[in-house]
């Protein structure tokens, strides 16, 4: 997966050299996010159908925080992007009940560690059906297609048992991108959403974000993103919710 990522950069950038400097816009944009972590996971087994657990209430899993790497490129009314990060949640605790998961019961009383660990590939093209620009304020409408893959694993270990089940999923989006930009897009404000129903629930991508744009060719931003995903893949159900603030920088020519 990693390698289709890299391929995708490779993509961008070759559709970037072949097209005249004056149509396009080339860049890099580093994110760190600082989301809050909640919500639950169930994983059935051999016919057996898992019970819900906590993250926090249940295994003690703690909020992080990480990078995020965006590359895109625009030409006219046409854009694409590929980020990519990973997320690394782990946690200890005693637990308060029985839990059954991937077809193992851990009792109560059990120290465990658990983990959810996974690659996040995000593939985004939005074509602008609204552009409106002109010397001191202008703003754009687009409908936005995506692709968001999350390759990874969910585990918990305690004496004797350590049950770990791998995932893949990969989540087709539709949405909007709506931009505002006034003087001369110095500061800017973006709004972007997507989402899908899918596995028998539904997800959500979105952000708010200003930025300030105080020399050319970089960008400074500040905004938030919520991530809310229900829904089931390789039978492990999904129930949970990072959503938090982000500061960026943006790199463009």
């Amino acid at each position: 997966m990693k390698r289709a990522f890299l391929w995708v950069i490779c993509f961008i950038a070759v559709i970037g050299m072949a097209i005249p400097a004056q149509a396009f816009e080339v860049g890099v944009r580093g994110y760190y996010w600082f989301p809050a972590f909640s919500g639950n996971v169930k994983v059935d087994a051999a016919g057996l159908t898992g019970m819900k657990v906590n993250f926090e209430n249940d295994l003690g899993v703690g909020e992080e925080s990480y990078p995020v790497i965006e590359a895109f490129i625009g030409a006219g009314s046409h854009h694409l992007s590929a980020a990519y990060y990973k997320a690394d949640y782990s946690g200890s605790a005693v637990l308060t009940r029985d839990i059954n998961f991937n077809g193992i019961t851990f009792p109560v009383g059990a120290l465990t560690a658990s983990k959810l660990e996974y690659n996040a590939y995000d593939i985004m093209y939005w074509y602008d059906i609204i552009d409106l620009e002109n010397f001191l304020a202008g703003g754009s409408l687009g409908i936005v297609g995506r692709v968001e893959v999350f390759d990874g694993d969910v585990s918990i270990q305690t004496t004797g048992l350590d049950e770990k089940v791998d995932f893949t999923a990969p989540i087709p989006q539709l949405g909007l991108n709506f931009h505002v930009g006034i003087l001369a897009d110095i500061l800017e404000l973006r709004l972007l959403g997507t989402g899908m129903a899918i596995g028998g629930g539904t997800v959500f991508d979105g952000l708010a974000e200003l930025s300030l744009s105080p020399i050319p060719f970089i960008d400074i931003h500040g905004g938030y993103r919520a991530f809310i995903i229900d829904a089931e893949f390789d039978d492990v159900e999904f129930d949970y919710d990072t959503s938090g603030p982000y500061v960026a920088l943006t790199l463009s020519f």
